[in-house]
């Protein structure tokens, strides 16, 4: 049955509650620069709906559907991007503009914090679902966030004291090294922390789990359980770890690239479980995801996607993995295809 393009339709692909064939065909009227008016007029509309929902929030009366589409660009890279500017999936700029106007976007702002004891100053990014970022840190550091992730630099006061993160969700980190070889240090809540001098690496940190992923250079993994020895990686190395068991380590070779795909507006999988690819597609698209078995989740996968639109990402899932994905709202079912006889 054809899909009819109404207000409510396009908000619910905004908000990620489309089914797949709705979300087709929603994303293909945005994507015609001749729908731009009525695009517009839906987008006031929802700034005026959430104005009444929450009006210390909304500023309805200040709506500005240039400004706020140009700033979207700006922040997500999608005309003329910078090396500190987002790199999103790529909406087209009226469903982008749309999505400021619903509030879909989420923070992907730069702003300062007040610097705590004994630091110059404290500058905050941070990326929502479906998106990643480039930024560079004041020290001259690249750090690319995953989707849903943040990351807390703080400067400190003094040349002999480490340069320290803090990250919660996933980064790939590019240090600089600096003529006075000052460190660098990534805190995580997992109970251990990185310390670099110059090197590329990814570190980890979601769902009870937590693992770095040396690419080159060299890294220091310091616990807080000042009884247990630190442990220096070798490039391709990784180290993992989880909350359950916190004195169990994994220590070993693996194809590092595989981790940091994702840098690469991909994701890779190398005989990786479905119940590894589900959580992955919750991380990256805050997404429900539910495998029907317990021996689906089990069944091991290999194969590259470009990360993109979920429901096309979804797509090439089916196609490549005869699997059989029903979206209901923010919520996948993902169960084994019927082959033909």
């Amino acid at each position: 049955m054809p899909v009819t393009i109404t207000y409510e339709a396009c908000v619910r692909y905004l908000r990620g509650e489309a089914t797949l064939t709705e979300a087709r065909t929603v994303r293909a009227w945005l994507a015609d620069p001749a729908n731009e008016a009525q695009a517009h007029a839906w987008m006031s509309r929802s700034v005026a709906e959430a104005a009444v929902a929450a009006p210390a929030a909304t500023d309805a009366h200040n709506y500005n559907y240039a400004q706020m589409r140009a700033t979207l660009h700006a922040r997500l890279g999608m005309e003329n991007p910078a090396p500190t500017q987002a790199k999103a999936q790529r909406w087209p700029r009226w469903a982008a503009a749309a999505a400021v106007a619903g509030g879909a976007v989420g923070a992907i702002g730069l702003w300062q914090r007040p610097a705590l004891p004994g630091q110059v100053a404290t500058a905050y990014y941070a990326t929502s679902y479906g998106q990643t970022r480039e930024v560079r840190l004041p020290d001259g550091s690249a750090v690319t966030l995953n989707a849903h992730s943040s990351v807390r630099y703080a400067a400190p006061s003094q040349a002999s004291a480490p340069r320290e993160v803090w990250l919660d969700g996933e980064a790939f980190f590019a240090v600089k090294h600096l003529p006075n070889n000052q460190h660098f240090v990534v805190h995580t809540t997992a109970g251990f922390r990185v310390e670099v001098l110059g090197t590329r690496f990814a570190v980890y940190r979601r769902h009870a789990q937590a693992r770095v992923i040396l690419l080159s250079g060299k890294v220091r993994v310091a616990f807080a359980d000042s009884t247990r020895p630190a442990v220096v990686l070798k490039p391709g190395e990784l180290l993992q770890t989880s909350d359950k068991h916190p004195r169990t380590l994994v220590h070993k070779a693996v194809q590092a690239t595989t981790y940091t795909s994702w840098t690469e507006n991909e994701l890779r999988f190398e005989a990786t479980p479905l119940a590894e690819l589900a959580t992955r597609l919750q991380d990256t698209y805050g997404v429900e995801v539910v495998v029907a078995t317990s021996a689906l989740r089990q069944r091991k996968f290999t194969g590259t996607f470009p990360l993109g639109n979920l429901d096309a990402l979804c797509e090439d899932l089916t196609e490549a993995f005869h699997l059989h994905i029903e979206r209901q709202q923010n919520r996948l079912v993902l169960s084994s295809k019927t082959l033909p006889n």
